[in-house]
């Protein structure tokens, strides 16, 4: 069992901090309201290890790896739903839902190309129940006809069709998600297509997908229901050596046909960041989606923590204004732990990390940086680490009427006991 301060503790502490805070010009009401502003789009392939329910025997592909064998995973998605419906308990605010298209519900195998809206209204109406916006993303691996490894990018015509047309589907199932939730969902591509050692020609599979995406977005969705986004990888599993749809790739894409470009933060180099590249971009594209996720050497997908890295993240989305264009997602997959605290620990991890940069003098910051003072800047960033921003986060929680510090686990211990353990 873990012990919560009190309530009047936590007030005092709160405070002492917004009195911090306000020396330096920081109004912390402000702060904490922008953050309850902001949804956070939860990934549903968290609770069961991306096995999805299209065919949850088949074993995973096309880049896709989860290690672990925690007890507990979801096996059918109203399990799914039931996690998830803890998890969104214990993390202040309102946040989203991202659903893979393999999350379908129906008691027969669906083609991919053939899905439609009917096989995924029980989410619409779980959704909508609860007051949540869904975000949507085609499944172009773990299937027969992605297990060489290539997909809208394949030498085979027939092949190249099909995902064409599994992607078509999606748009139109985010749409309908975008009607039914009255928020726009946000329908994301990213394709495994790829080489292990090095190819003879790079170009002519990138030509085959910019065709293939061309088909996929030749209809006209309204954006007010469904926004199309494109994401880049530098390496996968399978595809060490060469990856199609590569950064450079997909950002003249998207500058090229007006789509959102995806920036996932275990898609690139291990020391690059994507923190530096969100103010280049927003420069040239109106929206990006991120999915925020933590490499440990490789695109691991570890749970995200909050450090230098997430920090990073959200001071630039907060100090370049963006908050408004910026769609944040999370994508990370650990079969190690408690499935439902992965979500948990993750996202107010996130959410935290976006506090702390909206507690940030901005103003001050700027006027050293402009003046030219930049051991004023240097000192005023390290002074910033040592103020009580967790009181802050504390009194936020409280406010939201979610657990306070280490005391939401005792919710997910009982979980555990009581429904996780019981499952097969």
């Amino acid at each position: 069992m873990y012990d919560q301060p009190t309530e009047a503790q936590i007030e005092s502490a709160f405070d002492i901090a917004r009195e911090r805070y306000d020396a330096f010009g920081v109004d912390v009401d402000v702060a904490m309201a922008t953050l309850r502003s902001v949804p956070i789009s939860l990934h549903c392939w968290q609770g069961d290890d991306v096995a999805g329910f299209e065919d949850p025997d088949r074993g995973l592909s096309g880049g896709i790896m989860a290690t672990g064998n925690y007890p507990g995973k979801a096996r059918t998605p109203q399990q799914l739903r039931a996690d998830l419906d803890l998890a969104y308990d214990l993390i202040p605010g309102d946040h989203r839902l991202n659903l893979h298209a393999s999350y379908l519900e129906s008691d027969k195998l669906i083609a991919r190309n053939e899905i439609q809206p009917d096989h995924f209204h029980s989410w619409a109406d779980w959704a909508k129940d609860n007051n949540r916006g869904i975000d949507f993303n085609p499944t172009l691996f773990s299937h027969p006809l992605a297990d060489d490894g290539f997909t809208l990018a394949h030498l085979d015509e027939g092949i190249r069709s099909f995902w064409i047309e599994h992607c078509i589907a999606a748009r139109e199932i985010g749409a309908y998600f975008g009607r039914e939730l009255g928020t726009p969902c946000v329908t994301n591509v990213w394709i495994p297509d790829g080489y292990k050692d090095f190819p003879a020609d790079r170009l002519a599979p990138r030509a085959r997908l910019k065709d293939a995406l061309d088909k996929v977005f030749e209809k006209r969705l309204d954006p007010a229901h469904n926004l199309d986004a494109v994401e880049c990888k530098l390496f996968g599993l399978g595809s060490e050596s060469y990856v199609v749809g590569s950064h450079e790739f997909y950002l003249a894409y998207a500058l090229a046909n007006d789509k959102v470009l995806c920036l996932d933060a275990g898609h690139f180099h291990p020391t690059e960041t994507i923190a530096d590249k969100l103010s280049a971009v927003l420069l040239f594209l109106p929206e990006i989606l991120l999915h925020v996720s933590r490499g440990v050497r490789w695109d691991s997908d570890h749970v995200v923590a909050l450090n230098d890295d997430l920090l990073a993240i959200m001071q630039e989305i907060v100090r370049a204004d963006s908050l408004s264009r910026v769609h944040i997602g999370l994508d990370f997959f650990d079969a190690s732990i408690n499935r439902v605290a992965a979500w948990v620990i993750g996202t107010r991890n996130a959410l935290r990390a976006l506090l702390m940069a909206l507690l940030e003098p901005r103003h001050l910051l700027r006027q050293y940086e402009d003046s030219g003072d930049f051991t004023g800047r240097l000192a005023l960033l390290e002074e910033l680490k040592g103020l009580p921003f967790g009181a802050v986060w504390d009194y936020y929680c409280l406010s939201q009427d979610v657990p306070v510090g280490m005391t939401f686990m005792d919710e997910i211990r009982s979980y555990e006991r009581e429904i996780l353990s019981k499952r097969a």
